[in-house]
């Protein structure tokens, strides 16, 4: 390390792993203990270290300035209707908080503000769900960023707390019977993880204690469920992943012919066998159509039609074909005495930009389409429980901030239901480059860049993700802006691992073939070099959670690539990530540690295991926060340790380390900060400034 610079202390214990008859070294394995004495002495002289070196990074403050301003625009969430009333999530510009609204007829009131909750900021409404009458509504929230929430029911009319807390819940599905006085839900018992999960049926105003198993009991540990039931209460709906598998087993019950608390539940479809969804009209009888979108025989999906009395996939008759030039996102039904046939809106990505075609869903015949403002990604699509010829949904795309479009099936019209956000003329151009992977591959890469401003190389940031069939879709983001208005690039590359091409894509960077993600991103970082985007010791890479274990890889594999980089919340020690967090759901998209070929491969790309002394590692940023139940912090602590005791280079390797916040949803001000930040230390490597 520089002369200039002096680490804090992190001792090298000679502790070793045996795998599998090969030796791991494991030198920090004392930092996993977020307790122990030693991990709080070293994370107090970390936070020291970053905070000396965060005041040496020019502009700093007005990065941060830059970024609030980018996101201080009205954000909408997409509404709700339900009966005569609308609910719409809405943060105003310089808000910190999204405050959650009910509409009546032409009035508006506030329904659920957790500032009031929390004047600390660090409670979050992570989701809600009203009934089907729109008289009563469930949320979730939760504090401190741990996503372990707290169920609660209001009372439309008055505000009021109707029932609450269920405790032990976790980014669960509600599922309302009519009427209002009881629901569905997921949670787990006292003593299990997180991962572990049983479906409830609740009556509204009973103990928790005394809620019914439905579902779940004997089954794997690592199951995921989610529950739905149509708006006239007849069916209901059951998925069951194996963790973050995506071939979910998918059930049925009639609730006219079982009783809610004792469905009898029978397979649409076994695990392992593709994505299904059901989508069930109301009114539907047993024999007659409901219509399931589905990548089953179809890597990149399509729509069967089948009925509730018969719903196996042998009586699947196709509706909708696959694409060979795009991926089945979402099927959204239609139906209503004002329109003469069901119709189904259906969502794709096309190379990573969302598109919609309008079908009727008696012969799948395509009857038009419905446009959008450019090319970037939509949300999922809202529709009332009852009939109804309406749908909304939000759009962003690099230079419009997400906001919310209103479609009427019976005109065919498209346009804004929320107010349009003022930001002025699109200051942001953005491209889709191809370049070849290793193997080669066709890997495709936004590429944002200053608008009326064709002079290049620039300064640029790479980030991609490559994991769980997640797409890098188009979207708004004040990092992107920032950086482009302050005269730089900003790329993201659509990597195998992700969504972007189907599920053969997906697993194509998975388990055995996770070298191909790293090997994608690679090829764009050359392609951005070999275009003329940018010149060597000009490129930066960012990324977090999945993607933080990417810019591990990268900035392992390839360290004399980059000039700097921010791992986020990142996933760095393969040999033991699926002891921690929500590790074990993670094994279908990793493998696991227990099995000998599982574990080579982890071994062969683990960052933590890839840290080679005297090697001149770029700048590293690591971020992480104590409330990350998803991520432990774990993983930024060990790699942190083990580059600052191994580089050779002249920047630093620094943790930057956060409270009261988690993985997902915080505050604005927060996102900003943190944003803020990292974009000041790559500038700061780079030799970038603010606009």
């Amino acid at each position: 390390m520089p002369s200039s610079r002096r680490y804090p202390d992190a001792p090298r214990d000679d502790v070793v792993q045996e795998l599998h008859g090969r030796r791991v070294p494991d030198p920090y394995r004392w930092l996993e203990d977020s307790e122990d004495p030693r991990t709080l002495r070293w994370t107090a002289e970390q936070e020291v270290l970053y905070q000396a070196e965060r005041a040496t990074w020019p502009d700093a403050d007005r990065w941060r300035a830059e970024l609030a301003a980018l996101n201080a625009t009205d954000l909408v969430i997409t509404p709700k209707a339900r009966g005569s009333r609308i609910f719409v999530e809405r943060r105003d510009a310089g808000q910190d908080h999204p405050v959650l609204y009910v509409r009546e007829g032409e009035a508006e009131r506030p329904l659920l503000d957790v500032r009031g909750l929390d004047p600390a900021g660090r409670t979050v409404l992570e989701s809600w769900e009203p009934s089907v009458e729109g008289d009563r509504l469930a949320c979730l929230i939760s504090r401190d960023g741990t996503e372990d929430a707290t169920l609660w029911v209001l009372d439309v009319a008055t505000g009021a707390v109707a029932d609450g807390p269920i405790d032990r819940v976790r980014r669960t599905s509600i599922g309302w019977l009519p009427g209002g006085e009881a629901f569905y839900y997921v949670g787990r018992l006292a003593s299990e993880a997180l991962y572990q999960r049983r479906i409830y049926l609740h009556k509204v105003g009973s103990e928790p204690d005394t809620d019914v198993l439905v579902f779940g009991e004997g089954r794997e540990r690592t199951q995921f469920y989610t529950v739905a039931v149509t708006p006239d209460g007849r069916w209901l709906t059951v998925t069951a992943a194996t963790g973050t598998d995506r071939g979910a087993a998918v059930y049925l019950a009639d609730l006219s012919t079982s009783p809610p608390g004792c469905p009898d539940l029978r397979p649409v479809q076994e695990a392992g066998q593709g994505r299904t969804r059901v989508r069930i009209a109301p009114g539907t009888g047993p024999h007659d159509p409901m219509w399931l979108r589905t990548d089953r025989d179809a890597a990149r999906g399509r729509v069967v039609v089948c009925t509730p009395a018969d719903p196996a996939p042998g009586a699947w008759r196709e509706l909708i074909a696959e694409r060979p030039d795009a991926v089945l996102d979402d099927l959204t039904v239609l139906s209503g005495p004002e329109l003469a046939r069901p119709i189904g809106l259906v969502s794709w990505i096309r190379h990573a930009a969302a598109e919609i075609t309008v079908h009727d869903l008696t012969d799948g015949r395509e009857l038009g389409t419905v446009p959008l403002p450019g090319v970037g990604s939509i949300g999922r699509i809202s529709v009332r429980p009852e009939a109804g010829h309406e749908a909304w949904f939000p759009y962003t795309d690099y230079a419009t901030p997400p906001l919310v479009l209103h479609y009427d099936a019976r005109t065919g019209q498209v346009g804004p239901w929320s107010p349009v956000p003022g930001i002025g003329a699109p200051r942001v151009k953005a491209g889709l480059e191809t370049c070849r992977s290793a193997d080669g591959t066709t890997v495709r890469m936004f590429v944002a860049s200053p608008s009326g401003a064709p002079d290049r190389p620039r300064p640029a940031i790479l980030m991609g993700y490559g994991g769980f069939g997640v797409s890098m879709s188009p979207r708004y983001s004040p990092l992107i802006v920032a950086w482009v208005e302050a005269g730089g690039i900003f790329a993201t590359a659509c990597l195998r691992g992700g969504g972007e091409e189907g599920e053969e894509w997906h697993r194509a960077g998975r388990g055995p073939r996770k070298q191909n993600t790293f090997d994608d991103f690679d090829a764009a970082a050359d392609h951005l070099v070999e275009a003329g985007w940018t010149r060597p010791g000009q490129l930066a890479i960012i990324g977090g959670s999945n993607g933080g274990l990417l810019v591990g890889v990268a900035l392992t594999q390839h360290p004399e690539k980059y000039s700097a980089a921010v791992c986020m919340s990142p996933l760095l020690d393969m040999a033991r990530y699926e002891l921690h967090g929500l590790g074990p759901s993670w094994v279908p998209e990793y493998g696991s540690a227990a099995d000998p070929g599982q574990s080579r491969t982890l071994l062969s790309y683990s960052p933590y295991h890839h840290v080679v002394p005297d090697v001149a590692y770029p700048p590293v940023l690591f971020t992480a926060s104590d409330g990350d139940t998803r991520v432990d912090p774990l993983h930024a602590r060990k790699m942190c340790a083990a580059l600052q005791h191994a580089t050779s280079g002249k920047g630093p390797a620094l943790f930057r380390f956060e409270r009261g916040v988690g993985h997902g949803v915080r505050a604005a001000s927060s996102g900003v900060a943190l944003f803020a930040d990292c974009l000041a230390f790559l500038a700061a490597h780079l030799g970038v400034s603010p606009a």
